[in-house]
């Protein structure tokens, strides 16, 4: 179906990078109002659906990514695509709040779960870092360090819902939040066209991301950037498109619990693809076999959501031009740290 990369020129290679990253930026757009519709027609709410349904349907092209490049033997690419997604998404957030101009992002679309799973990514992103100090013991290739990721995620989506359906406390209601409540109209399309849609995007973002994959190894191979980098500026980034995408567009249809929701969920479904990469590196650990810049840039990250999540919690009114104080301080923080980065790899 594909050709064998590797053999390509590099502009052909190149030419397929970018189509594929065309490709994901289109599918989001579409991907984000069935996601919204789905919210509502479901009952679920804009929160559980942006962590879940969208959350994780964006990340298949980052999943698919990270794992095939593990798989490859490229496991540096692999987790510098992971937590480089992470961060990037983060930074998405903050142009997210520029987008819309009627208040502070993150004070209008308070929500209790959005600070659950914040803490629930920096929690598991804490994970790895553990992981990197203690001994490179596998059990069939993997690492416990991967089993406790993947049960912290469950556990944690379950701690989201049940805040969700039960919440002993929440943020204050004020002229500028806008709570989640249901939109879709009365007639509309029936819910199994809506879940084949959704299953149909998914499945061009999951094949657009294994392009994105191979493409990005022999980028990182024929180049000097090496595979931290391009995992990090390229392959993070194009296969981020759908976050950026998707939360622009669910701003714009005023769906903010749903955007705020989708990053910050996608986030931590992101922490997975290094659980499913472990598993796909047959080396042994890839916790091991990654060095001080993936370090890096996971310390990055955790830097980057402590900033949203006082930002959350402060629910500054307006701020600078209707910037909070939080995303001013993540477009310096991750601007600053990926210029960092040139100077560690």
């Amino acid at each position: 179906m594909f050709p064998e990369f590797a053999s390509l020129s590099l502009v052909s290679v190149i030419v397929w990078f970018t189509a594929a990253a065309a490709i994901i930026g289109t599918a989001g757009v579409w991907l984000v109002s069935t996601a919204d519709r789905l919210a509502d027609r479901t009952r679920l709410g804009e929160a559980i659906t942006g962590a879940v349904f969208l959350g994780i349907a964006t990340s298949l092209s980052g999943t698919i990514t990270s794992v095939t490049a593990a798989a490859d033997g490229f496991p540096s690419l692999a987790v510098s695509n992971a937590v480089g997604g992470i961060a990037v998404q983060t930074f998405f957030l903050a142009l997210a709040d520029i987008w819309y101009r009627q208040a502070n992002l993150e004070h209008a679309a308070a929500s209790v779960t959005n600070l659950v799973q914040c803490v629930l990514l920096m929690a598991l992103l804490s994970v790895p870092l553990i992981a990197m100090t203690l001994p490179a013991v596998t059990l069939w290739h993997v690492h416990p360090a991967s089993a406790i990721l993947v049960i912290g995620y469950l556990f944690g989506l379950r701690l989201v819902h049940s805040v969700q359906t039960e919440p002993l406390w929440g943020p204050a209601q004020t002229a500028e939040t806008r709570p989640d409540e249901p939109e879709e109209p009365a007639g509309g399309k029936p819910l199994k066209m809506l879940l084949a849609r959704f299953v149909v995007l998914v499945a061009v973002l999951t094949v657009a991301g294994f392009v994105v994959a191979r493409t990005g190894e022999v980028l990182a191979v024929r180049t000097e950037l090496g595979q931290t980098l391009v995992g990090v500026l390229l392959t993070a980034v194009v296969t981020s498109l759908p976050e950026l995408v998707t939360t622009l567009a669910a701003v714009k249809r005023r769906a903010l619990t749903l955007a705020v929701g989708g990053i910050i969920g996608g986030n931590t479904f992101d922490v997975l693809f290094l659980a499913l990469s472990d598993g796909a590196y047959r080396e042994g650990s890839i916790y091991h076999a990654i060095g001080r810049a993936e370090q890096y840039v996971i310390s990055l990250t955790l830097l980057l959501t402590a900033i949203v999540l006082l930002g959350l919690l402060k629910r500054e009114t307006y701020g600078f031009a209707n910037i909070g104080f939080e995303s001013l301080l993540v477009i310096v923080v991750y601007a600053t740290g990926i210029g960092a980065l040139f100077f560690i790899t």
